[in-house]
């Protein structure tokens, strides 16, 4: 829905069906995205919601990303026999008002990190807004919380008494409390992620995503804990979370020699991972291109520019500038870069994109993040067709070149 959008009550036709909301800072799509998978069967399939589009199973809608799209959405998963509607719900949305009018069967929170504080003003009412969605959940709802995310106690504490808590986490991080359903330590490779999952009767499940990344390992994590709170046996939830399919702009491979990688990543922490990810699977040097939104939260730009350090090069570029100076949003980036030998400053992200590809040999790994999917660049008011998935692609085609034996071969 739009920012300006009215937010109607729920209408009573949709109460057929069981509704999950996914908020937080990282992870709401690839979490409603796994979660929706595990929910649906081909006779009922699942509807879903994201920044990507609204979903009826496997199959993308035709509709506008609006209140009256997400309506038309629930009416399409109703007459195709679906009971399930995933919705990403941004902190926006949800400081209009939506989880009083919307209150939701499931409530699922990935994390909370530095992000859209031109909305909110204060880091204090964008976590507020977040927590609209479980403080308002009904009676007999679950609220499927991580365990790891400093703010999980918090959340808790606000929950309504009649709801039920059911708390994710990782093992191997910083439990602020005590966890429900346990991931252990993933491995990571080019064909994604897996990781074993403890439950709370002790059985043990075996998860595998397409999409490569310790982040991913947490999103399903939270979407196993949210469809086993929905009636759903752990052990068909892990089944059909296999038959997933990537998500595009997530961690997104578009070329394999050097490995070039396309990630939504818009955040400094969800940079940081990203680069972290992509570290674990670089056999060469490690490059990252990216740059920040105008008209959006100036004070993660210098944020950003640190956690672009886990990389060996950096090129900073225009993301989406709208009505902004493309060059003082990337200075105030540089600004957080103290090792500026690495920083390579090319506005045009186009020539940067070729540059990084161009530059990269064998065994490297570069990572475009910050537009993922996104096929439009915003220039002032206009918005120009601009795919970093297929500028790399084309980059890479022309600028093949034999391998160097001296740079290892890539992993």
């Amino acid at each position: 829905m739009s920012r300006s959008e009215p937010i109607p009550p729920r209408p009573a036709w949709s109460r057929g069906l069981r509704l999950c909301g996914v908020t937080g800072t990282n992870g709401k799509t690839s979490t409603t995205f796994y979660l929706s998978a595990m929910l649906g069967t081909p006779t009922a399939p699942c509807g879903y919601t994201t920044t990507l589009g609204t979903y009826l199973g496997a199959q993308r809608l035709d509709l506008p990303h609006s209140y009256g799209g997400m309506l038309d959405g629930m009416r399409a998963c109703l007459a195709r026999g679906g009971r399930h509607v995933v919705l990403e719900i941004t902190s926006e949305t949800l400081a209009r008002g939506f989880a009083q009018l919307w209150p939701c069967d499931v409530g699922v929170f990935t994390n909370l990190s530095h992000d859209h504080l031109d909305a909110h003003g204060s880091f204090e009412h964008y976590f507020a807004s977040k927590a609209q969605l479980f403080h308002m959940l009904p009676s007999g709802a679950h609220a499927v919380i991580n365990g790891n995310d400093e703010v999980a106690p918090v959340l808790a504490e606000v929950l309504p008494p009649e709801a039920k808590l059911v708390s994710y986490g990782m093992r191997s991080r910083v439990c602020e409390l005590p966890l429900d359903v346990v991931g252990h330590e993933p491995s990571i490779s080019w064909d994604g992620t897996s990781f074993d999952v403890t439950l709370p009767a002790g059985q043990v499940s075996r998860l595998t995503v397409p999409t490569i990344g310790d982040v991913f390992a947490e999103n399903a994590l939270a979407a196993l804990a949210a469809a086993v709170a929905s009636g759903v046996e752990p052990e068909l939830a892990a089944e059909r979370l296999k038959r997933c399919p990537g998500i595009p702009g997530r961690f997104e491979c578009v070329v394999e020699t050097p490995r070039v990688v396309v990630d939504y990543a818009h955040s400094p922490d969800a940079l940081q991972r990203t680069l972290q990810t992509a570290r674990k699977l670089c056999s060469g040097a490690l490059t990252v291109v990216f740059g920040a939104g105008g008209g959006r939260d100036r004070l993660k730009r210098p944020l950003m520019g640190r956690a672009a350090e886990l990389a060996d090069r950096i090129f900073v570029t225009t993301d989406n500038p709208r009505r902004e100076d493309p060059a003082r949003i990337a200075g105030e980036i540089v600004d957080g870069i103290e090792a500026r030998d690495k920083v390579n400053l090319i506005l045009d992200r186009h020539e940067a994109i070729d540059r990084a590809i161009a530059d990269a040999s064998e065994g490297d790994v570069v990572v475009i993040a910050g537009k993922g999917h996104e096929t439009g660049q915003i220039i002032g008011d206009t918005v120009t067709p601009f795919s970093d998935r297929d500028e790399a692609r084309r980059s890479a085609s022309n600028h093949t070149r034999p391998l160097d034996p001296s740079r290892g071969s890539a992993p």
